[in-house]
C-alpha cells in the first residue's frame, strides 16, 4: 500500500467514523503480550515467516558480531536501508502537518486560504494518522524487530516515546474536538502549549525509529534473506 493511499484511507475511516480514535489506541506490549505475537510467528505455516526468528541467547536477544563488517554494494545498501526509506516517508507527512500548526501557533496566524474547519481537521488527522501508525508498529512490527533489535522490545525507548507521544495528542485531540464543537475558542497560544507538552519527544522518536532502521544498524542483525521477508 503505498503512503498516499495509507493517508487517504486513515482519513476515510476517521471521518466516516469506521476507525474511532479511542478503538485505536496503540496496545503498549506486556510481556504475556510479546510471548503471544512470537508463538503466532512461530507457528505460521508460512515458513519465510518462521525463519526470521532464530533461537535466542539466553539473556534473550540473539548475539550480535562486533567485528568490523565489510563495505555494503549500493544494492545491498538499498535492501538494508528499506525500511528506514519507508518509515521516513510516513514520517514526513507527520513532520510536515506538525510543522503547519506549529508555524500557525508561532504567528498567530493560521495559513493562508485555510479556514478554521480545515486547520481544526489537519490537527485531528494528526492525532488519527497517528495513532493508527503506532498501533500498526506496535501489533505487526516492533514484535518481529524485537527478537534481534533490543530497541523494538517492551518498555525500551522507542516504546516509551509512543507512551510520551500520546499522553500529547489525547489533550491535542480534546482540545481541537472542544474547539470544532463549540465548546471553546480556538487560541493558537493554547494550541502552541499542548503542543510543547510532547513536541520534542516526537520529532526525537521520529528521527531515533529511522535510525535504528538504517542499513548499517539493520545489517548488524540481520541477513539479506531476512530483510526481504521483515514487515513493511
Amino acid at each position: 500500500m503505498t503512503g498516499t493511499r495509507h493517508f487517504t484511507l486513515l482519513h476515510q475511516a476517521f471521518q466516516r467514523g469506521i476507525a474511532p480514535l479511542s478503538k485505536l489506541r496503540p496496545r503498549f506490549f506486556t510481556s504475556a503480550s510479546v510471548v503471544k505475537v512470537d508463538i503466532n510467528i512461530n507457528q505460521t505455516s508460512n515458513p519465510a515467516m518462521a525463519s526470521i526468528n532464530p533461537p535466542a541467547t539466553p539473556e534473550g536477544v540473539p548475539a550480535c558480531s562486533e567485528k568490523p563488517l565489510p563495505k555494503l554494494t549500493p544494492s545491498e545498501f538499498r535492501q538494508y536501508n528499506r525500511m528506514a526509506e519507508h518509515m521516513d516517508y510516513y514520517h514526513n507527512h507527520f513532520r510536515s502537518t506538525w510543522t503547519l500548526m506549529m508555524t500557525a501557533c508561532e504567528k498567530n496566524k493560521r495559513p493562508d486560504g485555510m479556514s478554521i474547519r480545515q486547520f481544526l481537521q489537519t490537527g485531528q488527522q494528526l492525532c488519527s494518522s497517528l495513532t493508527m501508525h503506532h498501533g500498526i508498529e506496535e501489533a505487526h512490527i516492533f514484535p518481529v524487530l524485537a527478537r534481534k533489535m533490543p530497541a523494538f522490545q517492551k518498555e525500551l525507548e522507542l516504546l516509551t516515546q509512543h507512551k510520551e507521544i500520546h499522553k500529547g495528542l489525547d489533550q491535542l485531540e480534546e482540545y481541537l474536538e472542544a474547539c470544532r464543537s463549540g465548546e471553546r475558542e480556538l487560541r493558537l497560544g493554547e494550541l502552541k502549549k499542548v503542543l510543547d507538552t510532547f513536541g520534542e519527544v516526537l520529532w526525537q522518536h521520529l528521527d531515533d525509529e529511522v535510525k535504528q532502521l538504517g542499513a548499517e544498524n539493520m545489517r548488524k542483525y540481520w541477513t539479506l534473506d531476512e530483510m526481504k521477508r521483515l514487515p513493511m
